[in-house]
């Protein structure tokens, strides 16, 4: 027969004062947790409603601003494409002017005298591409003040569910996030808005400035410098 072996369990005594020490530290423990503002707001309807509610609006918010920002960064690829389909434009349209006029059949007086219709050609396809280009300007900028006033609003109620969280139950019911909208104080930044203006739409002055300057281009290449 195979040999039993004995089991000894070793019991380690425990004296009143650790005992005493250890329900101490649990009730101390165990009034925290009850007096943590989570478990007050937990505890309170109206406070648990509440904090719900701000997470949901500031999740829709966190949707909002990631789809106005996707928007703009499709809008920036659009004028981008713009502007290259542009400057493709009046290099091609430079080149066969300049291929043209060395030809010596065209450099009479009579194709000189008709400088006015490419440069026609030029202004009427640099306008199209000016104003599509302004168009997206203008998109762009409305949905960038848009994303302002969101980030705005979204900072607003971040701080609210904090404080909530960390108030508890004593937090204010009728408290709301404050608008994005504040009153200007006297040490705000006025800006001159022609020069706010100029520096949101430096690519279409850009654009004009060059269209400018290629619709004298036909009749100095036709005729002659």
């Amino acid at each position: 027969m195979a040999e039993m072996k004995d089991t000894h369990i070793v019991e380690i005594p425990v004296d009143a004062e650790h005992q005493q020490k250890m329900q101490c530290a649990m009730d101390s423990i165990s009034t925290a947790i009850q007096h943590h503002p989570l478990m007050e707001i937990s505890g309170s309807p109206g406070h648990l409603l509440l904090l719900k509610l701000w997470q949901r609006e500031e999740d829709l918010f966190g949707r909002r601003i990631a789809l106005k920002e996707t928007r703009m960064g499709s809008i920036k690829q659009e004028i981008f494409q713009l502007c290259c389909f542009f400057l493709l434009f009046h290099g091609f349209f430079l080149t066969m002017l300049f291929t043209s006029s060395v030809q010596p059949e065209n450099q009479d007086h009579h194709v000189c005298k008709k400088w006015w219709i490419p440069s026609l050609l030029s202004i009427a396809t640099s306008f199209v591409f000016v104003v599509l280009v302004q168009i997206k300007l203008c998109g762009y900028w409305k949905v960038w003040k848009q994303l302002q006033r969101e980030k705005s609003d979204n900072r607003a109620l971040t701080r609210c569910i904090q404080e909530l969280r960390m108030k508890g139950a004593s937090f204010d019911l009728s408290k709301e996030p404050q608008s994005g909208k504040r009153m200007k104080s006297s040490s705000v930044e006025i800006t001159w808005k022609p020069l706010t203006l100029c520096s949101q739409y430096l690519i279409t002055l850009c654009l004009v400035c060059f269209s400018g300057l290629v619709f004298p281009a036909s009749k100095l290449i036709l005729c002659g410098f």
